[in-house]
Parts: C-alpha cells; sequence; structure tokens
C-alpha cells in the first residue's frame, strides 16, 4: 500500500513539473510572438501598435488599454512627426482614414488627417473641423460619411486624431436646408403677387389719403386703404423673412463656399453706410466710421457686407431717435475687428447668449414694430464662422449694444482639399 501511494505521488510530481515546465516555455516565448501579431508596417518601414502589453503588464493590466481602445466607437490615430501612423484602432480603419502606403503591404494615413496633423504642429493649438468624405474610392453611390475631426498634439512630434461619424446629423441637417430652401422658393412667387395686388390697390385708393369719412362708401374706401397697407406691409416682410432664410440656407452649406479673396474693408464700411442711410435718416440716427484707412479681409465681399450691414441695421432698429450708430476698426497683423455700437435700448444678461440663434428675439413686441425676422443676427454668426472669424457682443440694459465682428487679415494657411468645412477655432467666444 505505502509502495503503490508513492508510486502515485511521484506520478503526480512529474506531471505538475512537465506542465509548469510547458508554460515557462509560453511565457519566454510571448513577447515576440505579440511583437509579431500584434504590429503590421506602416509607409515608413514602422510598425503600428495593436498592444500596450510592455506597459501593463507589470501591473496585471496586460492589454487593457489597447482593449478599451478598441472598444471605442469613435476612431482614433496617433501619427508621428513624418505623418506615419504608429497608433490605428479599428473604428479608425472603418472610417476609411487610412489608404494603401507607396510600398506593397505598407499603409499611410488619409491627406486630410496629415494635412491637420500638420496645421496642429505649425500652430501648437487644437483643430477641429467637420466635413463629408466619399465613401469608397470612386466615392460610389452611397452618402458621404460625415465626420467630426479633432487634432490635439501629443508632444513636439505626435499628434492624435479623433474621428467621430456624425453621418446621420449631416444628413438630417441636409434635409432640413433642403426643405426649407424648397418651401422658401415656392413661397417667392405668391409673396410677390400678393406685393404687387396691394400696391395696385394703394394706388386705387390713394384719393381716399388722409381724407375723414363722410359717408358710407368714402369709408369703405378708407377701410380699404388701411387694409391695402397692412397687406403692403406684412407681405414686404415676409418677401425679406424668405429672402433672409434662402441666405441662410446658402451659409449653412447648401452651396460651395466662395474661394476666399482680399476684401477692403474701406468698400465695406462704404457699402453699409450706403445701404443703411435711407433707414437711419427715417429715425434721425447718425451713423459715423472711425478707423485706419486700406484695412484688408479676407473671404466673399458680399457676405461681408451683409454681415456688416446686418448689425447696422439691428442697431438702427433698436435705437431711439436722435442718437448714434458708430463703426469703429482695429486691426493687427492676424485679425481686423468692426465694431457697431449704438444707444438703444441694450440687452438683457439672460439674452446674450441666444440672440445669435434663428428667431430668437430678446424683445418680441418690437420686433414685431420694427419689421424684424430674427433671422439677421443667426446670419451674422455664420459669415463669421464661415469666414474663421467670430462675432461678440457686449450689452448693458438700457444702454446700448456693442457687436465686435471679428475677421482674419491673412489668407487661410493650407486650406483643407476636400469638400467645404466649417473650421472652429478653439476657445472661441461664440454668440
Amino acid at each position: 500500500m505505502d509502495l503503490a501511494y508513492s508510486i502515485l505521488l511521484a506520478l503526480v510530481a512529474l506531471a505538475v513539473g512537465a506542465v509548469a515546465g510547458v508554460l515557462f516555455a509560453r511565457a519566454r516565448r510571448s513577447p515576440e510572438h505579440a511583437e509579431t501579431a500584434g504590429s503590421r508596417p506602416n509607409e515608413g518601414g514602422r510598425t503600428i501598435n495593436t498592444d500596450d502589453e510592455a506597459h501593463a503588464g507589470n501591473n496585471g493590466l496586460k492589454g487593457l488599454g489597447r482593449k478599451s481602445l478598441d472598444s471605442l466607437r469613435v476612431g482614433v490615430v496617433v501619427l508621428d512627426s513624418e505623418d506615419h501612423p504608429v497608433l490605428v484602432n479599428p473604428a479608425a480603419r472603418a472610417m476609411g482614414l487610412l489608404r494603401s502606403g507607396g510600398a506593397p503591404g505598407t499603409i499611410a494615413a488619409h491627406p486630410i488627417l496629415r494635412t491637420l496633423a500638420g496645421q496642429v504642429r505649425r500652430t501648437g493649438v487644437r483643430r477641429e473641423v467637420e466635413l463629408d468624405l466619399p465613401r469608397g474610392r470612386a466615392g460610389g453611390g452611397n452618402a458621404p460619411l460625415g465626420l467630426h475631426l479633432r487634432a490635439v498634439a501629443l508632444n513636439a512630434t505626435h499628434v492624435a486624431i479623433e474621428a467621430a461619424d456624425v453621418t446621420d446629423a449631416h444628413r438630417l441637417a441636409r434635409v432640413r436646408r433642403d426643405f426649407v430652401a424648397n418651401v422658401s422658393h415656392e413661397l417667392k412667387t405668391p409673396i410677390g403677387a400678393l406685393q404687387l395686388l396691394a400696391e395696385a390697390l394703394l394706388d386705387a385708393t390713394e384719393s381716399a389719403a388722409g381724407m375723414e369719412p363722410e359717408d358710407e362708401k368714402l369709408e369703405d374706401l378708407v377701410a380699404a386703404r388701411r387694409f391695402a397697407e397692412r397687406i403692403h406691409h406684412e407681405s414686404a416682410r415676409m418677401g425679406r423673412l424668405v429672402n433672409e432664410l434662402l441666405e441662410l440656407t446658402r451659409l449653412q452649406g447648401a452651396e460651395p463656399l466662395p474661394t476666399p479673396e482680399p476684401v477692403s474693408v474701406d468698400w465695406v464700411i462704404a457699402e453699409v453706410i450706403d445701404r443703411t442711410r435711407t433707414t437711419a435718416s427715417a429715425k434721425s440716427i447718425e451713423v459715423s466710421y472711425a478707423g485706419p484707412k486700406g484695412a484688408m479681409v479676407y473671404g466673399s465681399d458680399s457676405q461681408v457686407a451683409t454681415a456688416v450691414t446686418n448689425l447696422v441695421e439691428n442697431a438702427i432698429a433698436y435705437s431711439g431717435e436722435d442718437t448714434k450708430v458708430s463703426l469703429t476698426l482695429r486691426q493687427d497683423e492676424d485679425w481686423v475687428e468692426i465694431d457697431v455700437a449704438d444707444q438703444g435700448i441694450g440687452i438683457a444678461a439672460h439674452d446674450v447668449d441666444r440672440i445669435f440663434e434663428r428667431f430668437y428675439r430678446a424683445d418680441q413686441a418690437r420686433s414685431r414694430s420694427t419689421g424684424g425676422t430674427g433671422l439677421g443676427l443667426a446670419i451674422v454668426k455664420h459669415i463669421a464662422t464661415n469666414h474663421g472669424g467670430r462675432v461678440d457682443v457686449t450689452s448693458t440694459l438700457g444702454d446700448g449694444s456693442t457687436f465686435t465682428l471679428r475677421l482674419p487679415a491673412r489668407p487661410p494657411e493650407a486650406p483643407l482639399p476636400l469638400p467645404a468645412a466649417i473650421e472652429i477655432e478653439s476657445g472661441a467666444a461664440g454668440r
């Protein structure tokens, strides 16, 4: 019995030793195997990391960082100083952010990623952009892939780029823009007809202007003229609303942005003063300008003029009679700032953050009396954003407001080589 028991113990010991030997041999081979299976060459002959065992293995968190990265729905790509991808997660591959490299079996980052990484290295500032990328080699028949890209410098050489899929949001935005544009186009014809009919009624009842009704027929004529004046006023307001909706639709991406060109600020100021002269004269408001001559901004001359005109018209609408609207220019090497200051009713603190929203009015009753559409400041914000600038406001209730339009004084650097995109400047104070 003792002999059998000793033999059994010996066999168990041999089995345990064999298993331990196999596990030890496998453990010694695993680092080399992980390096081979967990990496692949990129365009520069380097390898792309797919595991962080070397850093996490000692504390029992082997592969946890990589698994966390792979589980993200957003794509992540890290580029080195030569724009070679050194870290990529599966979501980024699925989005098509990698391309075949110059040599067989190598890969390279999408050109838009390399452009963003270069901009971040040059400026040291985080960059964000939203755009639509065509799917497939020739774009195919599928809807484009909407991406929100965010590039951040990790150190002096490496840049991390995060890509979020916003295809559904872009599709809904396109549907909304198309609907607004189609409805606005359809409304232009009947609104124009109403304006013509109202003008015809005004001409037909001109003899009743300023007259006191003495009999029933004359009373009807006076009432008809009053109704015709109201119809003409409201149809003109509706016409302005339709035109501004179409303008806002174009600014939101329904049409490609024009190529940035040098725009003379002197011409813009002269154009704005000419456009608003009649409205200002009706309220005895003086529109003045002070600033250096010869300043230039880069963008679309018509859009810049529209933005400043909207700010001045807004200042006139919310100012009393016999007041002043002042335009002031400041500039440095990078920016041109145009201030539009009024002596009007001002804006309450709780309304300041919302006045650039479409159809938002701080004073509903006054907006109706001035004939405003609620879209003028929204148009200004989109024009400023599309030009890489911004618009700000400072105001005290009862003591006037000052709007500041900030536009680039230099031509844009290395425009993105893909469909039109909206640059979002980090730390920009929006309205």
